[in-house]
């Protein structure tokens, strides 16, 4: 389809060129007289466009309906659709921010000398028999090596992660520190005023960086390796408990590469 600025560039050519009148090059070319003779006026836009400019720097988060209201009560707009079309040619469209990556500080992973200096923890996730999702809390000492609790439930949430730890603090003494990925379980608000009250420092490793959690890592895989892939569970409560006995013998009869084949509980008593 060809728009009257084409046509009339058209009539003119027809008009120069082969001296026709005006009126029969218009009626060939399919365009009216005031068509042709129509000047545009020339918009009076730089006093909003400067003004719609410094409101954008002041209030950068608004959109173009915003600063049409802001325009309006000043009086210089009224349409709305005027607002936009100066808003689109100066390039203001304010730009969905994206969701910012978490940055956390690289953990230096540094053997703890003494027990209690320092915990690792991290889920672990299976099924029941019927398919139904369990998840297994793992917490590790990361100097005896041993297994220091481990919370077996279908949904485990901050609250719960928060209220077990208490528990497991009660029978032993308090960490300094625990390290944990940035799971929301573990960056919950309950997390934060436990680990407040209790003065126990949460070490968030950095995103993507599994290894940066190792020992709890490596418990993991032994866990998955020698129980959960060796039990078919039909309940939950039959989890709790073929768990709860892999724990004991892990801790008390399984010798420890690391630990000179020692068990982490003998390993632990010696070194007290």
């Amino acid at each position: 389809m060809v728009k009257p600025a084409s046509k009339k560039r058209v009539v003119e050519y027809m008009v120069t060129t082969f001296k026709l009148s005006e009126r029969l090059a218009c009626k060939l070319v399919g365009l009216s007289r005031t068509a042709y003779r129509y000047q545009p006026k020339k918009r009076q836009d730089e006093s909003v466009t400067a003004r719609l400019k410094e409101l954008a720097v002041e209030y950068p988060r608004y959109g173009y309906l915003m600063l049409h209201g802001l325009l309006k009560r000043e009086g210089l707009v009224k349409n709305k659709k005027r607002t936009y079309r100066l808003y689109t040619e100066q390039g203001l469209q304010v730009r969905t921010k994206k969701r910012k990556k978490l940055v956390r500080p690289r953990v230096v992973m540094d053997t703890p000398t003494t027990v209690n200096q320092r915990w690792s923890m991290d889920f672990v996730s299976d099924q029941l028999a019927n398919g139904r999702r369990f998840r297994v809390l793992n917490i590790v000492d990361d100097f005896s090596r041993e297994v220091v609790g481990q919370l077996v439930s279908v949904s485990i949430s901050g609250q719960q992660v928060a209220r077990f730890l208490s528990q497991v603090i009660e029978a032993r003494e308090r960490p300094d520190s625990i390290v944990c990925d940035n799971g929301t379980e573990f960056t919950s608000k309950a997390m934060f005023f436990w680990s407040k009250t209790k003065g126990v420092r949460l070490n968030f490793i950095q995103p993507g960086k599994p290894t940066q959690n190792a020992f709890v890592e490596s418990l993991n895989g032994k866990f998955r390796n020698e129980c959960l892939n060796q039990h078919w569970f039909r309940t939950l409560d039959e989890a709790r408990y073929d768990i709860e006995q892999w724990q004991r013998h892990y801790n008390e009869e399984r010798p420890h590469s690391s630990l000179n084949y020692l068990p982490p509980a003998e390993y632990a008593k010696q070194v007290a």
